[in-house]
């Protein structure tokens, strides 16, 4: 994330935030933040910053903790010490090794709507409720596995 056309603000670890961020420019935030970001320039979560409450950006690198959801036009990177509980989505995602993340992703390149066949989506039961073994390895063949 290339951060120097943008102004970028700084939001300090001894810094406390409750309410909304809008900013056209880059935003770094290092404090603690209840309330939402909206940035149309890149955004950088560093380690100490803790923040409830959702994001949308154009790009974001997470090294600490969010509470909320996540929308990124472009890019979200999730660094090794990233925390996140909520929903994300964006065009590319980056997850490093020992990333906390409890939500749903959507990643999709294209920016366009899919469509994904309802055949498609694996039908999973627990283990001792069918009783059906051949049902269930039928299920597994259809997605390639054996």
């Amino acid at each position: 994330m290339d951060n120097s056309s943008n102004p970028q603000s700084i939001i300090s670890n001894d810094v406390e935030i409750k309410g909304t961020i809008r900013s056209s420019g880059s935003v770094r935030v290092d404090g603690k933040l209840e309330g939402e970001l909206h940035c149309t320039g890149d955004a950088v979560i560093g380690k100490e910053a803790r923040i409830k409450g959702n994001l949308s950006v154009n790009s974001v690198s997470v090294e600490g903790n969010v509470t909320g959801n996540i929308t990124a036009q472009d890019r979200i990177e999730l660094k090794s010490t990233a925390r996140v509980a909520g929903d994300i989505k964006a065009k590319r995602l980056t997850v490093e090794d020992g990333v906390t993340f409890v939500g749903r992703s959507e990643v999709n390149p294209s920016g366009q709507a899919i469509s994904i066949p309802e055949e498609a989506v694996p039908v999973v039961e627990p283990e001792g409720d069918s009783g059906n073994e051949e049902e269930a390895t039928a299920t597994l063949k259809s997605f390639g596995r054996r």
